[in-house]
């Protein structure tokens, strides 16, 4: 049997989450890196899922704690898309992926496990990067540390951002 080893899982699996707070909302004392922000503006944000469903899996989040679309101010709703579109052909020109999935999960049943602050997911998809491992074993193979994922991502956001 081989073994396959995503460690900071367990961050996630041991955490106490009641009480737990707003992972797109600032915590004090906790950089953007410590967060994996890869990049921010006045009005919005873009992350790392530290819990991805594929490699290189980005979030992006209005910084204004708002979980209605209806909601968002028409400067915020044009910065996240000016976001989604840059991450994108970030994510184009640093991994080539084949293609994307981007969306909102909106509610508990529509899956959000962020139920209170909307944001959208950026998926990169690769041809073949679905295979037996999460229908059969519920598992998701990350070929790359997140660190060394937000480390690759840094300069082009950075370069995106100037």
């Amino acid at each position: 049997m081989k073994l396959l080893f995503a460690p900071w899982r367990m961050d996630y699996i041991l955490a106490d989450r009641r009480g737990r707070r707003c992972i797109f909302c600032p915590l004090e004392g906790q950089s953007d890196r410590k967060r994996l922000i890869v990049h921010r503006t006045p009005f919005s944000l873009v992350m790392l899922n530290r819990y991805p469903y594929s490699y290189a899996h980005l979030m992006i989040a209005p910084v204004r704690h708002v979980y209605q679309i209806s909601t968002l101010k028409p400067e915020e709703m044009h910065d996240i898309f000016q976001n989604l579109g840059k991450s994108i052909s970030i994510l184009k020109r640093a991994f080539h992926p084949n293609g994307f999935n981007v969306g909102m999960n909106l509610g508990r049943v529509g899956g959000a496990g962020i139920l209170r602050h909307l944001h959208f997911h950026i998926i990169p998809r690769w041809k073949g990067d679905v295979n037996f491992m999460p229908a059969l074993a519920e598992v998701r193979i990350i070929p790359e540390h997140l660190d060394k994922t937000y480390n690759r991502l840094l300069p082009y956001f950075r370069k995106f951002g100037s």
